[in-house]
This record gives structure tokens, sequence and C-alpha cells, in this order.
């Protein structure tokens, strides 16, 4: 083995405490250092962020925290953080970071998804794909991975029920780093363990994730000169359809006010809205019939943002068919046609028939994590075919945006949250 493919397999020496007490006035909280025993070994993180940074995972131990009369997430009810040798019913290798805060971060979203069977696969802290159905886990998984087979890479999947022998040949056959369920069936847990390097975590907590939805957590965030921003979590105040607001603006004397969105539209918006609470800003997200559709990450403009979910909607959309038809991802058939003329022919048909599709688009349903400044990401939204929008609202040109869904031909819904779900 090289020495560069070395540094991603070997454990870094730990040099973090035993404990960790963090006192805020005269309220204190400890937490106790995690470590595992794998093939003999017993040691914590693997390494951090990246293979040269030495990293600790802690798990809070005792001490609980009020402030402002909210009480927080308290000793006790640790879910990856209280994550034993028992629960890593496949260990593979000792656990990296990347590997937890991916499983982490997935239960941060389906906590708001306790109402179905759902599916989630996460790739550097952000879903790749995402799916919720009555139809269960396996077609969950099913659509969350069609959504997104190339970002889908490696990645780790998360269910909230019981995984079943058709979801684990599904997660057998392409490649995954971690799986994580509240329970396996006997035969799909079989079949995973045929992938040896597969992490596979039972996580009994994940049923009673939906406890969780409505208490924070001491969110901490660090600075590169040592300081620290410390800040209530998240907590998502659309947990059913009714609780979207009206869209509704005024300016020079005048009402704006946009239609309401049906019950399917609204079914969407909510599933989007939660995945929205795990993705990274700024960004939006397409959903479809309870899966996503696009998802557009990280970008500085909001109506880059939307050009960027769109153009990775047709780049999957593509990608897929050719997958499914000829059995190659889209890049391996574009390299192809530089030299087959029967791919280039196979490629112009994808990328036509790509084209009429606009890459699965039409019929989806969109979600902003901020308002829309201007209504041209709205419209950039319009002309792919979507029926319904949710945003928080707020922007001086709100009746600018509703403008612009209700000019449109058929007329889109519109609703706001009356929250920005911002994740940096």
């Amino acid at each position: 083995m090289s020495d560069l493919k070395k540094m991603y397999t070997t454990l870094q020496e730990d040099p973090f405490p035993a404990d960790l007490k963090l006192t805020l006035g005269d309220q204190e909280l400890v937490f106790a250092k995690r470590g595992w025993e794998i093939d003999g070994q017993t040691k914590g993180l693997r390494y951090g962020e990246n293979p040269d940074q030495p990293a600790a995972l802690y798990e809070l131990k005792s001490g609980s925290l009020e402030i402002g009369g909210v009480r927080f997430i308290g000793a006790g009810q640790g879910l990856v953080s209280a994550l034993t040798e028992e629960h890593m019913i496949q260990a593979g290798k000792h656990p990296g970071k990347t590997n937890l805060t991916d499983v982490d971060n997935a239960l941060n979203i389906l906590q708001y998804l306790s109402a179905k069977p759902a599916a989630l696969i996460l790739k550097h802290n952000n879903p790749c794909g995402a799916a919720w159905t009555d139809e269960g886990v396996a077609v969950a998984l099913r659509r969350a991975f069609e959504a997104d087979r190339i970002a889908a890479f490696g990645g780790a999947v998360v269910v909230n029920r019981p995984l079943d022998l058709a979801a684990a040949e599904l997660i057998n056959s392409a490649y995954f780093e971690v799986v994580a369920a509240p329970d396996f069936d006997d035969d799909a847990l079989a079949e995973l363990k045929k992938k040896k390097n597969l992490r596979i975590l039972r996580i009994p907590g994940i049923a009673g994730l939906e406890s969780l939805a409505r208490t924070p957590f001491l969110d901490i965030k660090s600075l590169s000169d040592g300081g620290l921003v410390v800040q209530f979590s998240f907590r998502n105040a659309i947990l059913k359809a009714e609780d979207f607001l009206p869209a509704k603006a005024e300016k020079d004397g005048n009402v704006f006010l946009a239609r309401a969105p049906g019950k399917q539209e609204a079914d969407d918006l909510l599933f989007a809205w939660a995945v929205e609470a795990g993705v990274t800003s700024n960004s939006v997200l397409f959903v479809k019939d309870g899966a996503t559709t696009a998802i557009g990450t990280g970008e500085q403009d909001r109506v880059g943002c939307v050009l960027l979910a769109v153009t990775k909607a047709y780049t999957k959309y593509a990608d897929l068919l050719s997958s499914q038809e000829l059995g190659l991802s889209i890049f391996e058939l574009k390299l192809k046609a530089l030299k087959d003329s029967d791919a280039r022919s196979k490629l112009a048909d994808i990328e036509r028939r790509t084209a009429e599709a606009r890459g699965g688009l039409p019929g989806s349903v969109v979600v902003s994590d901020g308002f829309f400044p201007f209504r041209d990401g709205v419209d950039l939204c319009i002309d792919q075919g979507v029926t319904a929008i949710a945003q928080p609202g707020g922007s001086i040109r709100d009746h600018e945006v509703i403008a612009a869904v209700n000019e449109a031909v058929p007329q889109v819904a519109m609703v706001f949250t009356g929250q920005r779900s911002f994740r940096h």
C-alpha cells in the first residue's frame, strides 16, 4: 500500500483528554470521550475532517441546560454520540468524523419525517437524495438513490424504519460506506454483511426521533481565532402542512396573495422543508411525489442556487436513463461517444429526451431556505414546470415574487414558512 493510501487507513493518535466540561453561568455539562474496541484495538475516531487532523467524539454524560426558559437536550438522549460496540453490528474500520456526522445530519432531518417510511443518502454532510412513502423503506430508498446515483457513491444510507431485504439488496448493488437503521430484518442483515467494509449501525433511538423535534441542543461554532459562537439549534416551525403561512404582501395600497397549495403539493412542501433543514446554505430543493428531484447547495446567490439545482437535475436524469438502458454512467457514455458513432447516437437521444423531460422537474415543488430577494429565481423555477413554492418571506420584493407565481400559467402556488433555515 502506498504512503498516500495509508493515510486513509491509519488511526491517528488521540491526544484529547478523557472528559470535557462546559460551564455556562452556574450550569455545567460534562462530556465523556468515546472509544470502541474493534478488531482488538480500542480507539476513538479514526481521524477528523481530514486524515491529518486528530479528533475525538464526546458524549454528554451528565448535567442539563436551561436557557431563557427553554430546556435543551440533556444527558441520556444521545444517538450518534452514544453508539456502542453493540450498535456497531459491523464496524468495518474505526469511524471517522464524516461517517458519523453524515449519520447525525440524517437524524437531524428524520426527526421531522416520522409520519412515513423515509430514506436518506448523504455525502459530505448533505443529502444526495431523499424520499418518503407509505410503500415502505425499500421503495423510499430506491427513489432516493435514483434521484442522484452519481453523488450517492460512497455515501451513508439512513432510514427511519427497520431495513428489509429489498433495501439491503439495493444497498449492495452500489457502493456505500455506512448504513444506519432502527433495526434490521435477519435476511437483510445477512445480505449487508456480504460487504465486509460496510459499517452497519443499529440505532434504536431513530424510532423515537420525533420526541426531539421541538427540543434544541446547544449549537457551538468555532472561529478560526479560537473563539466560539453558541446558539440555540434550528427548530423547525413547520411540522404539519397547516403550519405554512399564506403568501401575502402589500405594496402601494395593493394586496398580493398567492394561490394556496393543494393536498399533494402541501405534502411535498412539508417533506422538502424537513430535508432543507439539513442542507448547506444557500440552498433550494425540488421535490415531486415525496422524492427529491434536485438539490442545490452552498451557493452565494439564490438565483445561482436555482441554476445549480436545475443543471444537476438534467445531469442526474440523463445518468439514470443511461444507467438503466445501457449500463453506463452518463460520463462513461460521453467518453465512449468520443470514438464510437453508435454511442454518439445513443448519447444524443438521451440528451434529447432529457431536454424534453426538463430533467424530470415538471410537477415538482420547490423550497428555499431563505427568501427570494428578486423574482428571477422564482421565474427560473416556473420555467422548469414547478407547481408550488415555499419560502420564508420577508423580502421587500415579496410582492414581485408573488406576482411572478400569479402570472404563471397555470398559476403556481406559494406559501411562507415565516422562518429561515440557513445552515453553515
